[in-house]
């Protein structure tokens, strides 16, 4: 206590060291970029309309698939021996394949009749899977992981599609149906990056059981979330059903006919030719680099270099596409694909890793454009009352495609030429009949009626 009449001491502040420094630094950077994030989401009348909160539910549901993925890909690929692994993987993807190529053709006619309750089952397909995660980590090493693991992959794809059909919904006045598709495209892809990294340090550190059950807290977060969604989410509001596949005359009781246009099923056969070689190359490229590089740091930057190739395309190619506002989407698609099956050829006649590298990176902005464009020509071609039913079919289409070309990368021994050599083949004669079809379809021009 100092005496009575004396001054007391000036506090001596905190010696200013280094990581002091460092740390103010990085909670002011911090505190600016979730700022930045958080105005980015409600932009636009985002916030008010409902589609930053689906966003934030798309990028929960993201992320706990890339931490899906890392526990997969150790037990599947890299725990397992150089035969099983192939067996491995051929085997999950025939659990996958089989079931969701017979409930394609249920979920978009389910979709129709699920006017109301959409948000509940989007947080029914997010908490299922926290179900079946943590059923995941106790047979981590047993037969049971392969039907959980197929339970977690059928409910991620009808949890996409219930997304793209709610989409509509929540679309502000001011923002188009692409610019909110691109945006949560973004969001998602940063969110599983951040995941997935933070998914294998734990593996690393704790385990694959570990790693699932903090997989499961974010599918619990993300159902929380879904559930408090906007109300006007469950509201119907007129939609009617939608085929995309074909440009045939869906008769519709009491009203005049309706024809799909045109526009829509060639984009869409594009896309699902785009989204067939983003499957190839996922599976293609693992076996890929398992056969060319011993093991080690080699494979692992090898692989590391594939990812970062599609990762930053996936990227460029959607930031590019929700810019390119005058850009023909039709146009866009098809030089997307026609850029895609280009690039494979080269690959096949001039094989290389790199340019395998190259061909992911490709692949991965093609799809990026292919998809925006696809997103562009619903909402211009498909009337409001059909676009959810209309996303939601496009949408069981294009994973059906990623699965087919999944398969065909395990199909195939892993010799690069010949992998790309077939790749190659079966994308031009995919351009090839979508151009035929477009010339064949010229004097016609269908419209919604």
């Amino acid at each position: 206590m100092p005496r009575e009449g004396t001054r007391p001491l000036p506090e001596i502040p905190p010696k200013v060291t280094v990581t002091r420094v460092a740390v103010a630094r990085t909670r002011q950077l911090s505190a600016a970029l979730a700022g930045r994030v958080r105005a980015a989401s409600r932009a636009d009348g985002a916030g008010e309309s409902g589609l930053t909160h689906l966003l934030w539910v798309n990028a929960l549901h993201m992320a706990g698939d890339a931490m899906i993925a890392v526990s997969l890909a150790g037990t599947l690929f890299f725990a397992a021996t150089t035969n099983a692994q192939r067996s491995n993987v051929a085997l999950y993807l025939l659990v996958t394949m089989a079931p969701f190529a017979l409930l394609a053709p249920v979920i978009g006619p389910a979709l129709d009749r699920l006017q109301r309750g959409r948000r509940w089952a989007l947080a029914a397909s997010l908490a299922g899977r926290a179900v079946l995660a943590l059923v995941m980590a106790g047979h981590f090493h047993d037969f049971l992981l392969y039907p959980a693991a197929l339970g977690v992959l059928v409910l991620s794809k009808a949890h996409n599609v219930l997304r793209a059909a709610v989409v509509p919904r929540v679309l502000p006045p001011g923002l188009s149906l692409t610019s909110a598709n691109a945006r949560q495209s973004i969001f998602g892809l940063a969110t599983a990056g951040i995941a997935g990294g933070i998914g294998a340090g734990i593996a690393a550190l704790l385990g694959f059981s570990w790693e699932l059950q903090a997989t499961a807290l974010v599918f619990v977060a993300g159902a929380v979330l879904a559930v408090r969604l906007p109300r006007h989410v469950d509201v119907p509001t007129g939609e009617l059903p939608a085929d995309v596949l074909t440009t045939a005359e869906i008769p519709v009781p009491g009203r005049r006919r309706r024809v799909v246009s045109p526009h829509v099923v060639l984009a869409l056969r594009a896309n699902a030719a785009l989204r067939g070689l983003g499957g190839f190359l996922t599976i293609f490229s693992a076996f890929l680099v398992q056969a060319t590089f011993p093991g080690g740091w080699q494979g692992t930057a090898a692989l590391g270099a594939i990812a970062a190739a599609a990762g930053l395309g996936s990227f460029a190619g959607t930031a590019a596409g929700s810019r390119l506002h005058n850009a023909p989407p039709d146009r866009l698609v098809l030089y997307s694909a026609g850029a895609a099956a280009a690039i494979t050829v080269l690959a096949a006649v001039f094989y290389s890793f790199p340019m395998a590298a190259v061909v992911a990176l490709v692949s991965a902005v093609t799809n990026a454009l292919g998809k925006v464009s696809l997103d562009a020509i619903i909402q211009r071609e498909v009337p409001e009352n059909l676009r959810a039913s209309a996303f939601a079919r496009s949408e069981t289409l294009l994973q059906l495609a990623w699965v087919f070309g999944g398969a065909l990368g395990i199909a195939l021994p892993p010799v690069g030429w010949l992998g790309f050599t077939v790749a190659a083949a079966l994308l031009v004669v995919a351009v090839g009949l979508i151009l035929w079809s477009l010339q064949r379809g010229r004097a016609e021009v269908p419209t919604w009626s």
